[in-house]
């Protein structure tokens, strides 16, 4: 019997790869799930998720689409970059879709840059939603949805548990990828926006995990960094193995 439960993804740049694994994980032990909510790459891989793709199926496009070459170098007083090339690759994977059209009910968090109050997006256009959750301020240029300027949701909730607890989805597991990671050195300015971005959602992360309807599984990411696309196999096969501990360990 499938056991049904929400799904919460986190935000963490690259480090999204070992969502993969831990859906692999959640897959082989039965898992199904009524809801997703997703923050940046959680936004990004939870999309696919909830228009029916299998987490093989996430894993080949992981392994062949690199984070950073999904951007459009663009220089402006908003941002170095735009993550329109993302958005038209959202679109050649899935479809010019919208919200209302997805097989599992789908939540992205952004972050209205104008007012820091978080945004959460159901309905509308998917592609734009997760252009809007992946926005990293100064890195790429904000998205606008609806009159608001939309960034980064790991600036609001990183992980984000609480729009599922609104949504009335429980129990919830929810996959953190920052508790339990590393930086490198910078090597280009793009590096040092990503690690300060990093840096800040780490410090203001705060989890629901004292709800006793929520679970939380945190990869150990310590030998890896959030900008290295060369790492995403290893990633994978990470956030499967950690996952599948955690799974035995809830026996």
């Amino acid at each position: 019997m499938k056991k049904k439960v929400g799904l919460a993804l986190g935000g963490g740049a690259v480090l999204g790869a070992a969502h993969v694994g831990a859906l692999r994980a959640l897959d082989e032990y039965g898992y199904e799930f009524t809801h997703i909510s997703g923050t940046s790459i959680g936004a990004f891989v939870g999309a696919f998720l909830a228009f029916g793709k299998s987490w093989k199926e996430i894993e080949e496009i992981a392994l062949n689409l690199s984070w950073l070459k999904a951007a459009r170098l663009r220089f402006s007083k908003m941002g170095l970059f735009s993550n329109a090339k993302l958005g038209d690759s959202i679109k050649e994977m899935i479809g010019e879709v919208s919200f209302e059209e997805a097989e599992i009910p789908l939540y992205i968090v952004a972050t209205d840059i104008s007012s820091g109050e978080k945004a959460v997006l159901s309905s509308g256009d998917v592609s734009q939603a997760i252009m809007a959750s992946t926005c990293i301020p100064g890195v790429f240029e904000p998205v606008e949805i609806d009159g608001r300027m939309l960034v980064d949701g790991g600036i609001c909730e990183n992980v984000p548990i609480q729009v599922l607890l609104d949504q009335k989805a429980k129990p919830i597991i929810a996959v953190d990828l920052l508790t339990r990671r590393a930086h490198r050195k910078p090597a280009s300015i793009t590096e040092v926006m990503i690690n300060s971005f990093s840096f800040t959602l780490s410090r203001t992360t705060k989890f629901v995990s004292e709800n006793k309807h929520v679970k939380i599984i945190s990869p150990n990411l310590e030998q890896f960094n959030s900008v290295e696309t060369k790492q995403i196999p290893d990633l994978i096969e990470q956030g499967y193995q950690d996952t599948l501990e955690m799974l035995k360990s809830w026996e």
